[in-house]
């Protein structure tokens, strides 16, 4: 006898039914009219069943036309009463037998709907299989099957529908439709099995295959996220949800501001994000009156803290026997190895260290101290000698027990950097940094006279070069060859505080190819240009004279007794917003100058936690990973100190921001330190991944506690680094300023008065981004360029066949709801339900009986949609969505494409391979846009006579539709074509109408082009 085994392992992410953000879901399994469910787990949203649900099969042949119903329910009132969350139908032709299956892994369904107004999302993992009776499960997978990829049979692989499928999908729904005209057809998926089908070529692009992978059979990824059953057949166009590995995680850590909540007292700290870590500090301040230890009369005295295994040096002051040190040492109390702390007092010698005296104390007797306390004031201690004795010398001291919010943990040295010289100690600390002030520096080049070429004989071809630090413009050549030339040309230039920068004005003459010849040049400070805040006219252009290079070479020892001139208007604008970052996740649209700056309308905090499973990304070096977290909002980023040589570090700092604007974004990147001991200078530190949060999506006061994914995406796929821990709080302390900022513009109105163009904005950006990286890579510590240009996203603009996939997909998402709208009233139309075409008909009669209650109808069906919609808004802030971004399933080819430099590196028959896949993409492009042009040119030929009978016939028929129009009530009008419209489909044909007709039959303009 043959059984279908469905094994039920579990579900994630699925919809909270019970009002307070929880399920009890539950699991029914319908198949040949044999029913059974599973246990329900009460208040789980990713519940964990592990159940094992067994049918008989009357007729085994008949297997492929039974179909297998699971639907997850919500259990509300012990089994009474119960909420649907969704459901999956899989044809019985895709399971397979355990005779002819080997292992198989659960396979992840995504939940569907039960009808248009169900709420669903998640997805369940089911294993599903037939077996003759008596016969044994399947045997598990070993451990690490789920890592390997081959070549040869991939596991699962996205293929196109094709019509073959389509057909399937036809006829099984016509067989359904004839045992059951009520019942609404659902979707179906299958399950693969062992003898998977010819695996279809890779598309690199959309829909275009390469010619250069003709002879080598491409190479199909195996896909290990969603589905381990072997080779399925997709029947339906629905997208897998994401992978759960790449999903938030929630949690409830131990800090300060949850504990407040739950009937704790506030630490005296503003570190309440975070939890409170313990250090004990110890200050060594100075020394004096020590004792001279080397013949010549000298002392090299240097501090040595020992504290169980962990051992920390001060520098040695050469020849000073009354030194001052002033450092601090931080030990993490949850690492001290004693109970003992030493101090001990060297002399720096060539052989071995000397020893001058020693301080012990005992770390049951060292104070607590937690700001805002007053600092703990350090006290004298006399040196004692090895045996125990009072010698010469004594050390300033100060040993208290404090926490991260203390004032001294940035400086100090931590024990978990016990390794690190004192020279690139500096490079694991916290600091806090500021990007520099930029502004729009605007040269209007006009005009100049009486210049003076080499060759009297020829009229100069001139242009002017203005240069700015490293930014270099070009204006046009003149109109006219003339001594006199007018360009009238404005050129825009990206100026930082403070303004030591010089700007460079030459005037040069194209005397051939790449020979040039400077006629003048003039040579002007930053801090002379004034500085325009409104909108109002520019300031007024000055005569500047241009001096001869070999006169600027000499100075003042000649004096030019004629010179020419050039006229230039130049303005530092203030009232912009310089752009250092896309637009689309910017985290400050503050002004430049601070007199038109708005008042701040809340505070944003940042707890930084803790990371785990961190990558091990120096296994060459025998060290996993240095991490330390970068974050921007604003002109204010943030680093924090690097944990050494561990996976799992544990940070937890916290800081704070201003919050000018609700609709901003801050960005929290993770790195992996490359400049601690024995690294070059020339190292890189490595990205480890990258988490943008958008303010506006935030609730007021709430506290956000999540593990978010650190995901990269390198030349060989999409990786995932690791999970960061976060603390997020948006507080409003203005609430009727925070409101008034959605009806305003988004940036200053200088964006609007006197725009910038495009073209102009991109060049600008990515100078600001160069200002702003070399700015802050000359900070102490410095924070390197490779963070900062993968902070601000340098290379977001440049081209990714990846990422203008994600885009379509994007497109056409939004575009769903209009199609869903469309396919919603085509079926009214066609009477699919003829209970709700009914209710349409009324409805309809209703509003043309009483037109104004369109409106109002219309504005309360939003309302009431926004009110459903509140039980199911977002309970998690946004993160990287790979399904989204076209990541997890990208092509390496592609990624290699968005990975190649500007210009490209790669070998000639690559680059034509891409270029021609580029050209297919354009053509297709090309024909969309041809195809929408047509269709507009076809609306103007109504009236353009270009078809003089089609023009005729319209306007014939306008003229007797507004006659019949004016002599008949409109409400009448309305319902004729309202019927019409919703006529039966008995009164329908399957040809196109009349207006149709008509319309196509008109002339465009495409018969022109050549």
């Amino acid at each position: 006898m043959t059984i279908l085994v469905v094994e039920v392992h579990d579900a994630c992410d699925l919809m909270p039914k019970d009002g307070h953000g929880s399920a009890s879901p539950y699991v029914e399994v319908d198949f040949d009219e044999q029913k059974q469910r599973t246990q329900t787990k009460p208040h789980e949203l990713n519940p964990i069943w592990n159940e094992k649900l067994v049918f008989n099969v009357r007729n085994p042949r008949d297997l492929p036309n039974k179909t297998i119903e699971v639907v997850v329910y919500n259990d509300r009132k012990g089994g009474q009463h119960k909420n649907f969350l969704g459901c999956v139908k899989i044809s019985g032709i895709s399971v397979p037998l355990l005779s002819d299956s080997e292992a198989i892994d659960p396979q992840r369904y995504p939940l569907d709907k039960r009808g248009p107004f169900s709420h669903v999302k998640g997805d369940v993992a089911l294993k599903i299989y037939a077996a003759h009776d008596g016969s044994h499960p399947p045997p598990p997978p070993p451990p690490n099957a789920g890592n390997i990829e081959t070549e040869a049979t991939p596991v699962f692989q996205e293929i196109k529908t094709t019509m073959l499928q389509e057909d399937v999908i036809d006829d099984h729904e016509k067989k359904k439709k004839k045992k059951n005209k009520d019942k609404e057809v659902r979707t179906f998926h299958t399950i693969g099995t062992a003898t998977a089908a010819p695996a279809p070529p890779v598309s690199t692009g959309f829909g275009f295959q390469p010619q250069v992978m003709k002879e080598k059979a491409p190479t199909v990824e195996t896909r290990t996220d969603f589905a381990r059953a072997g080779p399925p057949t997709a029947m339906n166009m629905q997208m897998p949800r994401q992978n759960p590995e790449f999903l938030l995680v929630e949690t409830s850590p131990p800090v300060a501001a949850r504990m407040r909540y739950r009937g704790w007292d506030k630490m005296a700290s503003t570190y309440d994000l975070v939890e409170q870590m313990h250090y004990l500090y110890v200050s060594v301040v100075k020394a004096r009156d020590l004792p001279v230890m080397d013949v010549s009369g000298s002392l090299d005295p240097y501090v040595e803290v020992k504290l169980g295994n962990y051992k920390g040096k001060t520098k040695y002051l050469e020849k000073n026997q009354s030194p001052v040190w002033e450092q601090i040492f931080a030990f993490a109390k949850d690492r001290l190895q004693s109970n003992l702390l030493e101090v001990t007092v060297k002399d720096k010698d060539f052989g071995k260290d000397d020893f001058v005296g020693r301080v012990f104390f005992d770390l049951s007797e060292v104070p607590l101290r937690v700001p805002p306390d007053s600092p703990l004031a350090p006290q004298w201690y006399i040196l004692e000698d090895k045996k125990g004795i009072k010698t010469r010398g004594e050390i300033m001291l100060a040993v208290w027990m404090g926490t991260q919010a203390d004032e001294s943990f940035p400086e100090a040295w931590h024990s978990d950097a016990h390794d690190i010289s004192h020279t690139n100690l500096s490079n694991t600390r916290s600091k806090v940094y500021f990007s520099p002030k930029l502004y729009y520096l605007r040269v209007h080049v006009i005009e100049a006279q009486d210049l003076v070429p080499s060759d009297r004989g020829r009229m100069p071809d001139v242009y002017v070069k203005v240069q700015l630090g490293n930014q270099l413009r070009v204006t046009k050549p003149s109109q006219m060859r003339t001594i006199n030339p007018i360009w009238n040309d404005e050129l825009i230039f990206v100026a930082s505080e403070p303004f030591e920068d010089f700007i460079i004005v030459s005037v040069e003459d194209r005397i051939g190819q790449g020979k040039d010849e400077i006629l003048g040049r003039v040579i002007l400070s930053v801090r002379d240009v004034p500085t325009r805040l409104e909108a109002h006219k520019l300031p007024d252009p000055r005569w500047l004279n241009l001096l001869r290079p070999s006169f600027i070479e000499e100075g003042d020892k000649k004096k030019d007794k004629f010179s020419s001139k050039i006229l230039l208007c130049l303005c530092l604008d203030a009232g912009y917003h310089v752009l250092d970052e896309s637009t689309h996740f910017s985290s400050d649209l503050q002004p430049s100058s601070k007199h038109l700056r708005k008042q701040k309308i809340g505070i944003l905090e940042l707890g930084i936690l803790s990371a785990r499973n961190l990558l091990p990304l120096k296994g060459k070096d025998g060290r996993t990973t240095d991490a330390y977290c970068v974050s921007k909002y604003g002109n204010k980023w943030v680093r924090t100190r690097t944990i050494l040589d561990t996976l799992n570090p544990r940070w937890n700092e916290q800081y704070t921001w201003d919050v000018y604007d609700p609709c901003t974004v801050i960005t929290i990147g993770v790195f992996d330190n490359c400049h601690i001991n024995g690294s070059k200078e020339d190292a890189r530190d490595q990205r480890i991944g990258k988490v943008r949060i958008r303010l506006s999506t935030l609730e007021t006061d709430r506290i956000y506690t999540h593990y978010y994914p650190l995901l990269v995406l390198t030349h060989s796929g999409l990786k995932k680094h690791g999970e960061l821990h976060l603390a997020l709080r948006f507080t409003c302390t203005a609430w009727v300023n925070m409101l008034a900022h959605y009806g305003k513009p988004l940036l200053p109105k200088m964006h609007y008065y006197h725009p910038i163009s495009v073209r102009h904005i991109d060049w600008l950006r990515h100078q600001a981004m160069q200002i702003v990286a070399a700015r802050l890579a000359r900070s102490e510590p410095p924070l390197r360029r490779e963070a900062v240009e993968y902070m601000l996203d340098v290379d977001y603009h440049m081209w990714s066949l990846r990422r203008s996939k994600a885009n379509v997909h994007r497109m056409m998402s939004m575009l769903s709801g209009v199609t869903a709208v469309c396919k919603w009233f085509n079926d009214i139309c066609y009477w699919r339900n003829p209970i709700t075409t009914c209710l349409v008909h009324v409805l309809f009669f209703i509003l043309v009986c009483y037109p104004e209650l369109i409106l109002p109808t219309i504005f309360l069906y939003l309302f009431v949609i926004g009110l459903w919609n509140y039980r199911f808004r977002p309970r998690h802030p946004p993160h990287m969505d790979t399904r989204l971004s076209q990541a997890d399933n990208a092509h390496p080819d592609e990624l290699d494409e968005e990975f190649d430099t500007f210009p490209a590196s790669r070998p000639s028959d690559i680059v034509r391979m891409r270029y021609d896949r580029m050209r297919s993409v354009a053509g297709r492009v090309q024909t969309v846009v041809g195809d929408l042009a047509s269709q507009g040119e076809r609306a103007q030929a109504l009236l353009s006579w270009r078809d003089p009978r089609a023009t005729a016939i319209f306007i014939l028929f306008s003229l007797i539709g507004a006659v019949l129009i004016y002599v008949t009530l409109f409400q009448v009008v309305a319902v004729l074509v309202g019927l019409y419209v919703l006529r039966h489909p008995r009164f329908r044909s399957r040809m196109p109408s009349v207006p149709v007709n008509f319309f196509k039959r008109l002339p465009s303009r495409a018969d022109m082009l050549l």
